[in-house]
């Protein structure tokens, strides 16, 4: 038992220590999907502005960690390292010359959260605004838009 120890120790050594599913932890900038709240992709995280969902999911969750992918460039990283300062959550961002994944941002906790939806889409979140704007309507301006569309 302890020649194996010793194989192990010098594997270790030679090829760094074993991790749980390396392919997952490459896609997902170290970490893995059961643990991650959320997670952009490198377009997501290129586009202007910032995905207002994500911001809320940093102030919901300020104990999780955030990542960025490394291969991209500061200047898109740079506004989504911002609001994670707000929040007071910690940030890291993550090269892996060897390997680019297409995930371009990760909050995520160090332990599994099991979140079934991890993936913002633009649609998803017009469609909130829209609903948050809808709501906000009263029954006079309801009635003005369909006398518009009527003229």
């Amino acid at each position: 038992m302890a020649k194996q120890n010793v194989d192990d120790y010098i594997q270790q050594g030679i090829h760094g220590p074993k991790e749980t599913k390396p392919d997952e932890r490459r896609k997902f900038l170290g970490t893995l999907r059961e643990r991650i709240v959320v997670a952009l992709t490198q377009k997501q995280v290129r586009e202007n502005g910032i995905y207002k969902e994500a911001e809320t999911l940093m102030k919901e969750n300020p104990k999780a960690h955030l990542y960025l992918n490394g291969n991209m460039d500061y200047s898109h990283l740079s506004k989504y390292m911002k609001v994670a300062k707000k929040y007071r959550i910690e940030s890291t961002i993550v090269a892996n010359k060897d390997h680019d994944t297409e995930i371009g941002l990760v909050l995520a906790y160090d332990y599994a959260i099991d979140k079934k939806d991890i993936y913002l889409s633009k649609q998803k979140e017009e469609k909130q605004q829209f609903q948050k704007g809808k709501s906000k309507k009263g029954l006079l301006s309801v009635f003005r838009n369909v006398f518009k569309k009527v003229k």
